[in-house]
């Protein structure tokens, strides 16, 4: 669970019970509780980029969603599904840490009968076709899920829903509050996991891979759809043993069939990089421009890939190491 070092409440929050319930929440606990009249989110400290990283990755904002048109998520959803937007996780390799600005807050949505409305809509436009929706395309949403509760709502929403899916993916555990709902086999839930290597070099303030497959088989046995996204991949020496194992893990917990996995090798951009070094001064991230091929993106951008021999090399290791243990329909992609 999130434990922030200071929450600021949209005064427009305060208009709904949610919002009330969270600040006497906050009442009790010793923490700084600010309030923004117009939306503006001021009071974060910080000097340097670190220092405004950081306290941005320790404050929670509780607003409301004004915009109700959804983005679109292709090719894993039709649309992204705004209950939440920021993660208290710290990776380094994140592309949000382009995206979030530089103070990367946490925020909550208050108003998620309003944004459920609006999913509706989303539905109803496109019968009799099934519409897919991410809940977690710019966010986490388990670590704050104790406070909105906007996964429990969501969930049971799409269990009610013949035409509507749901599905996020998450690096935390704390999923005891979406175990037991009526979810019909509607929602599908991810775990992003890596080696324990990369978790403990890159991915601070997260959950341990054994803790997250665990959590994973709890879900699955209370019936709901279970994915492993292995990402970013690090192509380092031993990775083949280290991911194999990880792969051996995952297979000691679950039957050949009836999960999925998404395999993404690690990439970056030159702005990523740029903003990767001005937070963490002192990492270990393989950035090296030479290494890498330089590749133009779908959204007009480009970034630096592992070059064609090492992307075969990976690709061959995972899909003959997956389908030693798995299914062949379980490889949703390698890439």
């Amino acid at each position: 669970m999130f434990n922030p070092r200071r929450v600021i409440f949209e005064e427009r929050a305060l208009n709904y019970e949610l919002g009330n319930s969270i600040l006497e929440e906050f009442k009790d606990k010793k923490l700084e509780i600010l309030y923004s009249k117009n939306g503006r989110i001021t009071g974060i400290p910080g000097k340097t980029n670190s220092e405004m990283y950081f306290e941005g990755k320790s404050t929670l904002v509780v607003g409301v969603r004004k915009n109700l048109n959804f983005a679109t998520c292709k090719p894993s959803a039709h649309y992204q599904l705004p209950i939440a937007s920021g993660c208290n996780g710290m990776c380094e390799y994140c592309y949000l840490n382009t995206q979030m600005g530089k103070k990367p807050y946490v925020k909550i949505y208050v108003n998620i009968d309003e944004i459920l409305q609006r999913t509706q809509e989303y539905i109803d436009e496109r019968k009799p076709n099934i519409t897919i929706f991410e809940g977690a395309a710019t966010s986490d949403p388990i670590p704050v899920e104790y406070y909105s509760r906007s996964l429990k709502n969501s969930i049971e929403f799409f269990g009610n829903n013949e035409l509507g899916r749901f599905r996020f993916v998450t690096k935390f555990t704390d999923i005891d509050t979406i175990l037991g709902l009526r979810h019909n086999g509607n929602t599908t839930v991810r775990f992003s996991i890596n080696t324990d290597r990369i978790i403990n070099a890159y991915e601070h303030n997260t959950t341990a891979v054994i803790e997250r497959i665990t959590a994973a088989k709890k879900l699955y046995i209370d019936g709901y759809k279970i994915g492993f996204i292995i990402a970013p991949v690090f192509l380092y020496e031993g990775w083949e043993e280290e991911y194999g194992s990880l792969i051996n893990l995952i297979a000691l917990k679950f039957p050949r069939g009836n999960i999925t996995f998404e395999v993404i090798s690690h990439r970056f951009t030159k702005r990523a990089k740029e903003n990767i070094i001005n937070i963490f001064s002192k990492t270990t991230l393989p950035m090296d421009e030479e290494a890498r091929k330089f590749k133009f993106g779908q959204f007009g951008y480009g970034k630096y890939i592992y070059p064609d021999e090492k992307m075969k090399l990976l690709k061959n290791f995972f899909k003959s190491k997956l389908l030693e243990k798995f299914e062949e329909n379980s490889i949703n992609y390698i890439i």
